[in-house]
């Protein structure tokens, strides 16, 4: 088990049980170093099959520990986290995201928002400090329920972001599958008057990145947009803290667009968004620009910052999970902070957008006219492997080899892996998952079928050299 860029993550094997008390444990602990003595901790999960499980664990050791969980069952992280928020409640989010079914993991909220690293490193300590002598299984209960509650207040929230009947007009598809926004946000947009149709619901997990979709979601899209003449598919990964966009073509609306759209549509003052997010995006669009490491906490870090020189801050990630570190006006109401990934805002600012200027949404892509972006995974790639590949690329002349294919390197950014710029201008960003054993890989090139093509052979360069650390391990 260990921290990654949200959260704590690992096989859902070794989180059930006594391993998600100590965690829970561990974060109570913290809670009280910082002032937080005792209280309610909402507790949701996503809908993963170990999900139930270790949220009935963490419940459980929070209890041991002086505090009163309350059960928010399958909901949106954004929704537990607004929820919490409001009542200056902490709250737990048991979700893998979007790694695989047989992984699982932990989101913590402290009452001032998402945990920050030195929380991470706090309460990292404290599992350590306990493990020897962690007692386990402590006491059951049927806890206080807080799903229906959580779920009215957040759809008061997003039934405030739009006019009334904002999206008339607009067909809709909304790709279910095992997400907790299934039905929230089939509901959202048609409170809104959009025509929404469910497609692709399932009762087995289906992990879904946002970042780096798959081949086989992208076909069912087009299939969806051809058979039911759909201006948009939506959908989310798993918790609902990431939005998926599709446009009336089928083709992917990247998430760093979104959360440019998002950032204009709530007219921000300055947008923190990581290294990875598109190059184009920058103060040519009327606000200033903070570059981050990959990762929420990052984000917010810069979000923190970023406030105290006032006006609207907007932080969001390539995976298009978008952060709203400030109060804004909309619609003549106050559309309040909510410093934690958000999947509902950032499809209502798109669709809205798309809605009041009667642009579709390929052509509002191409009114920004930035670099075309791909990202792609190996998945499975272990740690230790992609760490070691990192160490070695360090190396200026074997960074230039293993680029080659692509020409001469003119710069490199080392904020979060590396950001080789090159000659002829495209970029090269390899990078481990901060969360997974993943090896991930972002480009930035003329033309999609470019970019496509730098993320295809440079991840399989990745695996190739892999494969021959291994060989010389063997041999």
């Amino acid at each position: 088990m260990k921290f990654g860029s949200s959260g704590v993550r690992g096989l859902a094997s070794e989180l059930v049980g006594r391993p998600s008390g100590l965690y829970s444990e561990g974060f109570a602990r913290r809670l009280r170093a910082t002032g937080f003595e005792q209280g309610k901790i909402f507790v949701g999960r996503d809908l993963r099959d170990s999900s139930q499980r270790i949220a009935e664990d963490c419940m459980a050791a929070v209890a041991a520990a002086g505090f009163q969980p309350v059960d928010c069952g399958p909901i949106p992280t954004p929704a537990l986290a607004f929820y919490a928020r409001q009542h200056g409640a902490a709250a737990l989010m048991v979700t893998g995201s979007h790694i695989p079914a047989d992984r699982n993991g932990i989101k913590f909220y402290a009452p001032k928002g998402e945990i920050d690293k030195a929380d991470e490193a706090a309460i990292t300590f404290y599992v350590d400090e306990l493990s020897p002598r962690y007692p386990w299984p402590p006491a059951r209960a049927d806890w206080q329920a807080g799903h229906e509650q959580a779920l009215a207040a957040f759809r008061d929230r997003v039934g405030s972001i739009l006019p009334p009947r904002a999206l008339s007009g607009l067909r809709l598809g909304v790709y279910q599958h095992s997400s907790v926004a299934a039905e929230p946000l089939v509901e959202a947009l048609r409170s809104y008057g959009a025509d929404v149709i469910p497609v692709g619901k399932t009762e087995t997990f289906v992990p879904v990145d946002t970042e780096a979709v798959g081949q086989e979601t992208m076909a069912k899209a087009k299939d969806w947009v051809r058979e039911f003449d759909f201006d948009a598919v939506l959908s989310t990964d798993a918790d609902a803290d990431r939005p998926l966009v599709i446009d009336e073509n089928g083709e992917l609306f990247r998430g760093d667009l979104i959360g440019l759209a998002t950032a204009l549509f709530v007219r921000a003052d300055v947008v923190v968004t990581p290294v990875t997010s598109n190059s184009g995006i920058s103060e040519a669009f009327g606000f200033s620009v903070k570059r981050t490491k990959v990762g929420s906490p990052f984000v917010i870090e810069g979000m923190e910052a970023a406030r105290q020189a006032g006006g609207i801050v907007v932080g969001f990630e390539a995976n298009g999970g978008v952060l709203l570190g400030s109060d804004c006006l909309l619609n003549g109401k106050t559309l309040s902070a909510l410093p934690t990934r958000d999947s509902f805002l950032p499809i209502l600012a798109v669709l809205g957008t798309v809605a009041s200027t009667g642009r579709s949404l390929s052509s509002l892509r191409e009114t920004w006219n930035l670099p075309v972006c791909a990202s792609e995974r190996l998945e499975n790639f272990p740690v230790e492997k992609s760490h070691g590949l990192m160490r070695k690329l360090t190396d200026r002349d074997t960074l230039q080899k293993f680029l080659a294919p692509f020409g001469a390197v003119a710069d490199v950014d080392e904020t979060d892996g590396l950001r080789a710029r090159m000659t002829s201008g495209e970029i090269i960003h390899l990078r481990p998952s901060g969360n997974a054993p993943e090896f991930r890989c972002y480009a930035e090139a003329g033309s999609h079928d470019r970019a496509t093509e730098i993320v295809a052979i440079a991840l399989e360069r990745a695996r190739d050299t892999g494969l021959a650390d291994e060989r010389e391990v063997v041999e």
